[in-house]
Formats: structure tokens, C-alpha cells, sequence
């Protein structure tokens, strides 16, 4: 978040960070709700909201949704260490290894197997709130109002997918409607939670196609190029494109891209929408950028041992720009050399969805319509820009597996891996440093939603493989 967006959001994003709990997240926001802010507006200022209200809480949602991201126990960082991206050697927890390597997820353990659950659904209940609130602002237009919601259930979309892509087949909650007091939510299927978050971006879509000229609210500079309806409409449509592959409907999944920010240009693969940092004051860093010679957060060697050989024989461009050698560390008898260079300082921005990955999506639904010739294009288109290796021949090559290593090396790091094999059942792809070790397969229900359901199926843990 820029600094001069810090400072217009920040006299009121506590009050929606605050009062955005709900039974989906019972125990973990108890004491939030019973706590009152005398720093900011009543409840009862929020239930009769002003237009600066709901400016300030809809440009809240981008704040929300940098928690839990870009933390060293975060998505980027957790899902990197299960995917045998990255290691945490951080001597403070041992469970970074003890956990996240050697055994199942823990749903009693809040900063690991119980993480990434809270956040996510405090960011949602804030965004089902300040719809509520919209409904009672006479003084926006119809478009403005049309231009939130649409702005509103694109972010609550993206939201609910991370919690998908974590708890997998454990379940997940979809209503985010119930008061305080209310039965927790149940938990629904995986598919069903992949469906509700395609349902919001059509919704989100219909919304923004109605919203005018701008949106009454400044985004922060990692929308850049996407901060009118219109424009905006296009990452909405990029996020549909990656939900709809994840869901296996192909042909859907390259409708959107179409109507995404997909362009085939070597010089805006990084052109898309991004998590910004500062350094200012109030404002969060990235915690992943580590520029130590012996830094904590280390890249796993597979990277470098499985990666492509270019013509000349040096190592993939990606590699290259992404990889860099440091000090030796051995923790747990786990050694590696390799940290990252991916997040080059403490303001460095983090990809929500880049044009790289909309390519290589456009490859991966052709891949699974059969389309093998159209899949080579877009894979070699990859392969040459990106990471500077030869052209594959024939579209005999285009590949699942092919598909699978573009992805991995140029989102690499991003928060993608682990979900790309796991969703093609390819988990034993991932390498073992040590026989004790193992695959976790999802992130468990976190224990307080466990015991608010009465342990409701499927509020279990997931046997690793």
C-alpha cells in the first residue's frame, strides 16, 4: 500500500478489521468483538455508513488481504515449504521442520497447520459488511454503487480461493452472512467452494460492467492499469480464468482469458496486479526478503537440480534471475547453498495474477481440451522469453508434465506449486529430503472451528502421503 493510501484508510480500517468477525471464524475473533475501539467510529456508524465510510473500507480490503501473506509463516512461505519451493531455517520454531516437513499439519498449532484460516474470513466478512453498508448510501450513484460491489466480490472471490487452495478436501464455509451468536457455518466440499468463488466473479462481472467511469475509492499502486471498472473487469476476468482451470472447465476457463489482460508480449510478462509494500511508517514490508548471506528463508536445491539447460549449457534464465547463492546451512540434516532473489527488498511487491501465469493457463485448458498444437505455442512462447531455453518441435510435447515445470519455474515462489501438483494428484512429485519426511496433502480445519462445530465432518486432518 502507498504511503499517501496508508494514511486516508488508516483512521478507520481498524473499526472493519475489528467488527468483520463472524462464526465462520468463532474462536479466533472472540476477543476482538468484545473489545470496543474508542479510536474510531461507532458500530453504530457503521450501520448507518457515510461515503467516506465505505471508501475507507473498501480500500481496507487491500490491507486485509496482505495479512497472512507475505509473513514468514504466510502463504507465500508456508505453501513454499510443503511444496519443496522453500525452507524456513528461522531456530526460533523448530516446527517449521518438525511440522511443515516431518509430520501432519497440526489444527491445534495457529502460526502452521492452523493458519491461513482467520485473516482470510476476517477480510470476507469485512467485504459482506460493507456491501450491507452500501445499500444505505444515498449518496453514491447507481454506478459508484454498482462499481463496489463489483470491486468488493472480485476481492471476497480471491479471499475464499486461498482458503480453497488450503484446506482442499477439508472443507470450507460459505456463508458469510451470520451474526455473531449464530450456529457456525457448515463446511462445504472443495468443489463447492471453487463453484461459490466463480459464482462471485460472474456476479462481480455483471457489477463492474455496470459501474461507470471510476470507482469512488483510490486502489493502491499495484493496480495499476486496473483501477476503473472497466480495467479492473480484466483482472477479475484473469482470476475467473485460474479458478476455472482449477475446476477443469476448459473451455470456460479460455472464454475469461480472452477477456482478461492475457497479451502474448515477451516484454509484460510481469504486466498484472500486485500486493505493494513500504517502508513508511504504519504501513507492512515484506517480511520474505531476506538479503543476509546466511538468510532464513533458503530455496530448496531441486530447484537448481531440475531445472532446464539452455543451448549453451547455462542454467534457465529463471534460475538465473531468481536463484542466488549463499552461505551453506544445515538444519535437521537438511542442507542447502540457495536463497532467493525473487523479492529484492523490503518494499518489493508480491503477484496476485501476472500475465506469465495467464499464458501458461491458456496452455494448461488447451492441454486438457486436447488442443496439444495450440498448448506448444504458448509453452514455447514461455520457454524461449522467460526462461531463454530452445523451442520444443512437436505438439506430442506439450505435455502435462512440461506444462507443470513452465509453471513451476516462472511462478516460482508465488504460491502456486503445491497447488498445481496436488491438483493433478501428483504430490510424489515433490522430493523427500529425508525418509521421515512427508507430503502433506491439506491444511487441517484450525481446532477452534473443529470444537465450534462439534467436530463436524470433514473437520479432520489429512493424512500426508
Amino acid at each position: 500500500m502507498n504511503t499517501t493510501m496508508q494514511k486516508r484508510i488508516s483512521p478507520r480500517l481498524r473499526l472493519f478489521l475489528t467488527v468483520a468477525c463472524a462464526p465462520i471464524l468463532l474462536a479466533g475473533c472472540a476477543d476482538d468483538l468484545l473489545v470496543p475501539d474508542y479510536n474510531n467510529p461507532s458500530l453504530e456508524e457503521l450501520q448507518n455508513p457515510t461515503p467516506a465510510i465505505i471508501a475507507a473500507a473498501a480500500t481496507g480490503m487491500l490491507v486485509g488481504m496482505r495479512d497472512e501473506y507475505d509473513d514468514r509463516n504466510g502463504y507465500i512461505s508456508l505453501l513454499g515449504i510443503i511444496g519443496r519451493e522453500s525452507y524456513n531455517f528461522d531456530g526460533a520454531d523448530p516446527r517449521l521442520i518438525t511440522e511443515m516437513l516431518e509430520g501432519q499439519l497440526n489444527p491445534s498449532s495457529p502460526a502452521f497447520g492452523g493458519n491461513l484460516w482467520i485473516d482470510r474470513y476476517r477480510n470476507i466478512r469485512h467485504a459482506t459488511m460493507t456491501l450491507e453498508g452500501l445499500e444505505k448510501v444515498a449518496a453514491f450513484s447507481n454506478a459508484q454503487k454498482e462499481a463496489t460491489r463489483g470491486y468488493l466480490k472480485t476481492l471476497q472471490a480471491h479471499e475464499l480461493l486461498l482458503v480453497v487452495n488450503t484446506r482442499d478436501v477439508n472443507g470450507v464455509a460459505l456463508d458469510f452472512s451470520r451474526a455473531p451468536t449464530a450456529t457456525p457455518a457448515r463446511l462445504s466440499t472443495r468443489a463447492e467452494g471453487l463453484t461459490r468463488v466463480s459464482q462471485l466473479l460472474d456476479e462481480a462481472r455483471t457489477h463492474l460492467q455496470a459501474g461507470g467511469a471510476a470507482f469512488p475509492f483510490p486502489l493502491s499502486s499495484g493496480f495499476a492499469g486496473f483501477n476503473t471498472p472497466a480495467t479492473f473487469l480484466r483482472f477479475n476476468r484473469a482470476l475467473k480464468a485460474r479458478v476455472e482451470v482449477y475446476r477443469g472447465q476448459y473451455a470456460a476457463a479460455l472464454t475469461a482469458l480472452g477477456e482478461s489482460f492475457l497479451t502474448v508480449d515477451a516484454t509484460q510478462l510481469n504486466l498484472g496486479v500486485f500486493h505493494v509494500f513500504t517502508t513508511g511508517a504504519g504501513d507492512d514490508v515484506n517480511e520474505l526478503f531476506d538479503p543476509r548471506p546466511a538468510p532464513d528463508i533458503l530455496a530448496h536445491p531441486s530447484i537448481v537440480t531440475d531445472a532446464d539447460r539452455r543451448t549453451n549449457g547455462a542454467l534457465d534464465l529463471r534460475v538465473q534471475r531468481k536463484i542466488r547463492t549463499v552461505t551453506s546451512r544445515t538444519v535437521s540434516f537438511i542442507t542447502t547453498d540457495k536463497g532467493f532473489a525473487i523479492y529484492g527488498g523490503l518494499n518489493a511487491s508480491i503477484p496476485i495474477i501476472r500475465n506469465e501465469e495467464l499464458i501458461l493457463l491458456r496452455a494448461e485448458a488447451n492441454i486438457g481440451l486436447g488442443n496439444n498444437a495450440a498448448a506448444l505455442t504458448d509453452i514455447n512462447f514461455i520457454r524461449t522469453n522467460s526462461g531463454g531455453l530452445a523451442a520444443l518441435t512437436q505438439a506430442s510435447q506439450a505435455t502435462l508434465t512440461e506444462l507443470l515445470k513452465q509453471k513451476r519455474y516462472s511462478l516460482l515462489f508465488e504460491g502456486h506449486r503445491w497447488i498445481d501438483v496436488r491438483r493433478y494428484n501428483r504430490l510424489t512429485d515433490l522430493p523427500l529430503d529425508r525418509s521421515n519426511h512427508t507430503r502433506n496433502s491439506a491444511f487441517p480445519i484450525p481446532e477452534a472451528e473443529c470444537l465450534a462445530r462439534e467436530r463436524e465432518a470433514p473437520c479432520s486432518v489429512t493424512s500426508g502421503a
